[in-house]
């Protein structure tokens, strides 16, 4: 992102601008998620996974096939989420008042 010696933004806007509507998507109740397997088809919450974990890291497996729907870990330079196994991400909408 390029700046002026302000602080002020300079030039098109980047993928930082989204920050808001970003925060409003993976702001939520990630165990109740419901996450699709990109190998087998099963959808189920987040919380049915399989975790496996450690030092370097998380990583969710689907309890029918066993593939690694997501992935996370911490660097110095931020979080990681690799999501190579999910077909899809599904995060339902609170009820109304």
């Amino acid at each position: 992102m390029d700046h002026d010696d302000s602080g002020a933004f300079q030039g098109p806007l980047d993928g930082n601008s989204a920050a808001g509507l970003l925060q409003e998507v993976f702001v939520f109740e990630a165990t109740s998620a419901i996450l699709t397997c990109a190998g087998c088809g099963a959808a189920g919450p987040i919380g049915a996974t399989r975790l496996y974990g450690g030092a370097m890291g998380a990583v969710l497996r689907c309890a029918h096939c066993d593939t690694a729907l997501l992935r996370v870990t911490r660097t110095e330079i931020g979080i990681w989420l690799d999501m190579q196994g999910a077909r899809s991400l599904l995060m339902r909408d609170a009820p109304a008042a």
